[in-house]
């Protein structure tokens, strides 16, 4: 199997030289006794195609050549979409009856942190919920995802008394 790989490899090496040897020449005479012959080879460089088949893969493809006179470069790559990841972990983990984990997953992003947060349902922590789980997160603003904008101050280090139970008062029974 190994043989048959390295044989093909090296006849398109072989195909890719040949191509790419190719000439364009033009010759002319001037007054009869001079001739000027000129060798253009075309230009090589060609973006790689970067194949991505699978619809449910979470990346996107970039690829591009640049070619000059003397040195042609190609290059391709492929970049993860980590939101598109994140999405994908949570529908499988509520798939499986995890709701909590599915919820913990999306509040990585501190977009959703900052929305749960809003919306009077704060982001689990360590297997607390609700009132436990804000509470969690003020003792432990280190945790708070970079980027929430509700947390930032507590997250900074802030002494300020009226930061304390931020950003919902807790209630008193």
């Amino acid at each position: 199997m190994f043989r048959k790989t390295l044989l093909a490899a090296i006849l398109l090496i072989m195909t890719s030289v040949t191509a790419a040897a190719q000439t364009n020449t033009v010759t002319s005479t001037v007054t009869g006794t001079n001739t000027v012959t000129v060798d253009k080879t075309p230009p090589t460089a060609a973006a790689p195609s970067v194949v991505i088949n699978n619809n449910d893969v979470c990346k996107s493809a970039y690829s591009a050549g640049v070619q000059t006179q003397i040195l042609g470069i190609a290059s391709g790559i492929t970049v993860t979409d980590e939101n598109c990841e994140r999405l994908k972990l949570a529908r499988s983990l509520y798939g499986m009856g995890m709701k909590v984990a599915a919820v913990s997953t999306l509040c990585q992003d501190a977009r959703v942190f900052d929305a749960m947060l809003m919306a009077g349902t704060p982001c689990p922590y360590r297997g607390k919920i609700g009132n436990d789980a804000l509470k969690a997160w003020q003792e432990n603003p280190k945790d708070v995802p970079s980027g929430s904008k509700l947390m930032v101050s507590s997250r900074e280090g802030s002494e300020d008394k009226k930061n304390d139970d931020y950003p919902f008062p807790q209630e008193n029974n």
